[in-house]
């Protein structure tokens, strides 16, 4: 037994996904839309491009940091949404809004 308290410790980091949908202001869908994942805390941006459903799915995300997600449709940006990291639903999902009609 007092071996098992000399084996380094290696902490064990929770992950979950996000998900949402990219809509313009009357909430039709929008294929071909980027949306941007950033870390908050090491400012790496991931990105994915929405299909013909407007959906976005990002996996394997630190529970334990804030990311900002925005899309950006041809010329106009949604504004930008916080996951945060007190944010406690295993499969969050935040809608995003380009201000076109």
């Amino acid at each position: 037994m007092a071996l098992i308290a000399f084996l380094p410790c290696s902490p064990q980091v929770s992950t979950r996904p996000v998900s949402g949908v990219v809509t313009d202001k009357r909430g039709n869908t929008l294929t071909g839309a980027v949306v941007l994942l950033e870390n908050t805390q090491d400012l790496t941006i991931r990105s994915f491009i929405t299909q013909k459903d407007g959906h976005y799915h990002f996996e394997g995300l630190n529970s334990e940091v804030d990311f900002t997600l925005k899309a950006h449709y041809k010329t106009w940006w949604s504004h930008t949404q916080t996951l945060s990291k007190f944010n406690e639903s295993k499969n969050p999902e935040i809608k995003l809004v380009i201000p076109i009609d």
